[in-house]
């Protein structure tokens, strides 16, 4: 009889582990890639709430031309939620200059992000399917705009596991304000083991809450509460083999047990240089939060995560991306919190050779429309806007794709998310095609059936 792979063994077993040994089944192991990756690790920069892209990456002239007027390509349907936008253009808030030998077109909001323009591939014809905050976001982490579906970072570690065996491989971090709308859903697991979702970090004191031991234990003593803790948990895992929140608690408990001081250590900003410190802007009231959650996301993957996640915008409206009301003023804040850090984030991976090998994204879950609300706003957009990627094997010092000339819709080279998903699992040396994991009777992968790999941009 012909031995089952990891991956069968997975999708017939579903969730269920019984008494078999659940830490080299799980997120905490490596496993070989469908063919040589170019990248190891990802950073997602996720500007949550819709950052402009007239605004920042793509600049419109015609705009300015036809500023107070309507422009020809205006569908009223487009509108979120049926509003009664009117059909009035608004010119850009910023100016921009070209950048770098490639001359890349950046806002004046980015200066130190605009350093790095020759390691940028801008994606200017981004497309997505929904202008509603919640499943727009679903369809950016999980490639479908209903909620259920395993994230891209759950497919990341559930295809290659992890480097690491002290964190976890997909790690979670979040803006000082608030998680976006969905929640955890947004780093879910979806249909597969509980043992492939994300894990939210904090960026000061515990990483994870209770994860230190209790007081007056030895950590003899708790190696043996945990022994026999896992005996009666696998027994009863045994007995109930499709519990899937049993196999992951079993593992995460040993998880956690390793954390206490791999974790610890790792959230310390304080054994940084102060040098690094302020370069991150930790000294400075704006860019400090953000700061430490682009510094820590340096160094969880220095240390082996897969995929981390951070995102800039907390819980709705101006704490957001999300400009209806005033877009300059949403703007200037959120590019001043995030601009510094990000390019010293750029920095710390081209000096220490891991850009290479790490693959960082920037974007929102749509764009913002060309046309004004109320006053000074703009509106939720998906129909054309813009990303960015660097390193992992991506061409620098480009742009990909165009929108039309008001920004209104991508006419040129469009990206769907399926693609953008499809490529990104590409540099990790994972076909996204034999990507599977059977559930309800069908083999479900995280670009359904469509997703073609971006391959003008691969290096």
């Amino acid at each position: 009889m012909t031995p089952l792979t990891r991956r069968q063994l997975l999708q017939r077993a579903g969730a269920g582990f019984g008494t078999l040994g659940l830490h080299s089944l799980l997120a905490n192991e490596t496993h070989p890639p469908h063919f040589a990756p170019r990248a190891k690790s990802v950073i997602f920069l996720f500007m949550y709430g819709g950052p402009s892209h007239i605004d920042l990456f793509d600049p419109k002239p015609e705009l300015t031309k036809w500023h107070g007027k309507p422009i020809p390509v205006w569908k009223s349907e487009d509108a979120f939620m049926g509003r009664k936008t009117k059909n009035v253009a608004m010119q850009g808030f910023y100016r921009f200059q070209r950048h770098g030998q490639s001359g890349i077109e950046i806002a004046e909001t980015f200066p130190n992000l605009a350093r790095h323009a020759d390691d940028l591939c801008v994606i200017r014809s981004m497309q997505a399917e929904s202008n509603n905050h919640g499943p727009a976001l679903f369809q950016m982490n999980t490639g479908f705009i209903q909620a259920g579906r395993p994230s891209i970072g759950s497919w990341v570690t559930y295809g290659l596991g992890s480097e690491s065996a002290d964190l976890p491989s997909f790690i979670v971090l979040l803006d000082h304000q608030g998680a976006p709308v969905n929640g955890a859903l947004n780093w879910s697991n979806g249909f597969m083991p509980a043992a492939y979702q994300g894990v939210p970090f904090r960026t000061s004191g515990e990483p994870v809450a209770y994860l230190s031991p209790p007081p007056r234990v030895t950590q003899a003593q708790q190696r043996a509460r945990l022994d026999l803790l896992h005996k009666w948990n696998t027994d009863y895992a045994a007995a109930h083999p499709a519990e899937s929140a049993l196999a992951a608690r079993i593992q995460s408990y040993e998880l956690a047990f390793r954390m206490q001081m791999s974790a610890t250590e790792c959230t310390d900003l304080n054994r940084e240089p102060e040098t690094t410190r302020r370069r991150y802007g930790l000294d400075q009231p704006v860019t400090a939060h953000f700061g430490k959650n682009c510094l820590l996301a340096r160094r969880l993957v220095e240390r082996g995560v897969r995929f981390v996640q951070v995102y800039s915008g907390g819980n709705e409206g101006p704490k957001a991306w999300d400009a209806h009301d005033d877009l300059k003023k949403n703007h200037d804040l959120h590019c001043a919190e995030t601009d510094g850090p990000i390019a010293a984030l750029l920095d710390d991976l081209k000096a220490s050779g891991m850009l290479d090998s790490t693959l960082v994204i920037w974007g929102g879950e749509f764009g913002r429309s060309p046309v004004a609300e109320n006053g000074k706003g703009r509106d939720h957009h998906p129909k054309g806007f813009t990303m960015w990627m660097a390193g992992g094997g991506i061409r620098g010092g480009m742009v990909h794709g165009a929108t039309d000339e008001f920004g209104y819709e991508a006419v040129e080279k469009k990206v769907t998310l399926p693609d953008l998903h499809a490529t990104i699992l590409h540099q990790l040396g994972l076909n996204h095609e034999d990507l599977t994991f059977r559930h309800s009777g069908r083999d479900f992968r995280l670009t359904d059936v469509s997703g073609e790999v971006i391959r003008e941009i691969l290096a």
